[in-house]
């Protein structure tokens, strides 16, 4: 071998050449950007119509931000816990549907009340109303259910939108990096955007570009929960409930603001579940946060709590197909959400909006995303 061509030889073996990747292309009637419950219900929907279709989902698993913890066969949810049957007809009818069943939130007992001082009061307890319910098997149970209808080979984990571009017959989406050549491209009539404006805003080129008032307006759109990080700690027995307490906690110290009892319907495991009080930017070391959790629980329930069998940390705001930096701030209340500039539809019904932050009534909760995923199928053309 000659000397130069030797030198190349071993200059690529130190620098290889990045080979490049051959674009997967493939063509749909529908793409559903996004794999939570109002992309995952409006597949089942497009289903019914015997349409073609594909689910894109950034993560690895579907679900978006409903996610359970499975724990002796409990599944704790990490992400919304409750529905109310009696304003969430919806949700109701659904869970009916598909056969699942529900339990009423345990509100049985006194509450208690941390102050700053850290002195615990013993308070009245009292029941929500409407109720609140829990769904046997966990919200991701929701989540499988409806995932018996769709055909296998429709969803697509591990593919992240980068750009959306408009096309003469309809939209071209690419998957991948921005910065990168896309590893794959999606021909499709139209797009159901089931993730939250705010993130779609944020992380996806349009092309041609969105107006500035709509852009504007989709990151204007907080990201309900995607500020918050939630706590499931699970005991050998429910030491609150047989003290009286119902295991419902709110704290002016904290870390945790608000406290409930996370427990299976009628029998074990037994949990205390709660969501974090602390800003997203000061929750830079879980390990730290979770022993302070479970020495405030202690503090409000006696020692036995800070000794769980388990526990779970879920911080959404480090979730980067959930949340992005401008979600970072808590919330101060639940936004009144409605489709971004009044438009639930753009590029002359080419994308819908379908995430549950673009819903005109009940936005942020799962009825909302069932709502925004039946608007969007609806109107499809």
């Amino acid at each position: 071998m000659l000397p130069d061509l030797r030198k190349q030889v071993q200059d690529l073996e130190k620098h290889p050449v990045e080979t490049e990747r051959v674009i997967d292309t493939e063509t749909f009637d529908t793409l559903i950007i996004g794999g939570g419950l109002s992309g995952i219900y409006a597949a089942c929907l497009l289903t019914r119509k015997n349409e073609s279709f594909v689910i894109l989902e950034a993560r690895e698993r579907i679900g978006g931000r409903i996610l359970c913890s499975e724990y002796q066969g409990f599944f704790a949810d990490l992400g919304p816990s409750w529905y109310w049957p009696e304003i969430h007809p919806k949700m109701a009818h659904l869970i009916h549907t598909l056969g699942l069943k529900g339990y009423r939130q345990f509100e049985d007992g006194m509450g208690r009340f941390q102050r700053f001082n850290d002195t615990v009061q013993t308070l009245r307890g009292y029941t929500t109303e409407p109720r609140s319910w829990r769904l046997s098997g966990g919200m991701m149970r929701l989540i499988k259910k409806l995932c018996e209808d769709i055909p296998e080979n429709a969803i697509r984990c591990n593919h992240p939108v980068c750009e959306i571009e408009r096309t003469s017959v309809g939209v071209r989406v690419s998957v991948g990096e921005l910065e990168r050549k896309p590893w794959a491209r999606f021909n499709a009539g139209r797009v159901l955007l089931a993730l939250p404006p705010r993130l779609a805003a944020a992380t996806i080129l349009f092309t041609p570009e969105l107006s500035s008032d709509l852009t504007q307006a989709m990151l204007k759109t907080g990201t309900w929960m995607a500020g918050q990080a939630k706590f499931y700690a699970f005991y050998e027995d429910p030491f609150w409930r047989q003290s009286g307490f119902s295991g419902e906690a709110f704290s002016e110290r904290g870390p945790l603001g608000e406290i409930h009892d996370g427990s299976n319907n009628s029998h074990g495991p037994y949990g205390l579940t709660g969501f974090i009080g602390i800003p997203a930017v000061q929750r830079n070391h879980p390990q730290r946060l979770i022993e302070a959790i479970l020495s405030q629980l202690a503090s409000i329930y006696g020692s036995p709590a800070a000794q769980p069998t388990t526990c779970f940390y879920q911080d959404w705001a480090r979730e980067r197909f959930t949340a992005t930096e401008y979600d970072q701030p808590p919330m101060a209340e639940h936004p009144l959400y409605h489709p971004p500039a009044g438009q639930t539809a753009i590029w002359n019904g080419t994308i819908h909006f379908a995430g549950t932050e673009t819903a005109t009534e009940n936005g942020g909760y799962l009825e909302g995303a069932l709502a925004a995923a039946e608007r969007a199928v609806m109107h499809l053309h």
